[in-house]
């Protein structure tokens, strides 16, 4: 640990919403799991905050890695332990941040537990997704990042053509968002949630472990989206030299896995995939 860094305390945490876990790596000296109801939500180096131990974070590292050169001002909306705002600071020097976390009390534990002083730059607002995307400025950021969940679930509200709409205006040009969503079997709110992005932003890419891409087991997947433009052919080389070698989806072929979708507004009548139990049993 480093030099006045309290070490991390393994246990149960009562947060606002529940009750947190903190689990250590057996793997890792300083690797941290942070999970919540069984379902793992963040994993954490505290040392090394460019080590990312879940795939689909590393296919949101590798968009942001291929973005413009230099520090950048980023939204995160949902908060967890922070992982991809340690991932920023310690990869592009500068930046600055601004998280929106509902669960006050999980703010203060991963602070106190996690090191999270140690983000320069960082501001928490805690507040839920919508109402705290409301009070950031326009054309603000360079970078959102939604990968906002209630246990293994998307809250529908923040997958809406409204919400779409808000977020494009906190990013200025050429600003980047990318989503975390979960998925299963038919990847029918993935496509409405695609239907919906593509909707509001004209470049979009989804990347995903192919066995999750064609539905046949739950998962995470990732949509990339821009107003300007995408580094698509080195983004979809980069995803396939991945671990599990995942797929980057755009132009015809994402049009063709929406197939005629159609977006999610404000009180339709959506409900956001529940995995099996034996995804995280």
């Amino acid at each position: 640990m480093a030099r006045g860094q309290r070490e991390p305390m393994p246990g149960l945490y009562p947060v606002t919403f529940g009750e947190i876990e903190l689990l250590r790596d057996l793997d890792r000296q300083d690797g941290w799991v942070l999970s919540k109801d069984g379902v793992p939500q963040s994993y954490v180096d505290l040392q090394d905050p460019t080590f990312l131990e879940f795939e689909y974070v590393r296919l949101m590292a590798d968009v942001i890695d291929l973005l413009a050169e230099g520090p950048l001002s980023c939204l995160h909306v949902g908060g967890g332990a922070c992982t991809i705002p340690r991932y920023v600071a310690a990869t592009r020097p500068g930046s600055r941040h601004i998280v929106i976390e509902p669960d006050g009390l999980l703010v203060d534990l991963v602070r106190e537990q996690l090191n999270l002083r140690s983000v320069p730059k960082l501001k928490v607002i805690v507040d839920g997704g919508r109402e705290g995307t409301a009070k950031i400025w326009d054309a603000s950021a360079d970078l959102v990042v939604l990968d906002a969940f209630s246990g293994a679930t998307m809250p529908v509200e923040l997958a809406t053509a409204e919400y779409m709409g808000d977020i494009a205006r906190v990013l200025r040009p050429p600003g980047t968002l990318l989503i975390n969503l979960a998925d299963g079997k038919g990847l029918a709110f993935a496509r409405r949630l695609l239907a919906t992005v593509t909707a509001a932003f004209g470049h979009v890419a989804l990347m995903a472990e192919p066995g999750i891409m064609r539905g046949r087991r739950f998962g995470n997947l990732i949509v990339a989206a821009s107003r300007t433009t995408l580094p698509l052919d080195l983004l979809s080389r980069r995803a396939a030299g991945g671990l599990t070698q995942a797929r980057c989806v755009h132009g015809e072929a994402l049009t063709n896995f929406v197939a005629g979708a159609a977006p999610i507004n404000d009180g339709d009548p959506v409900l956001a995939p529940v995995p099996p139990p034996a995804v995280f049993g």
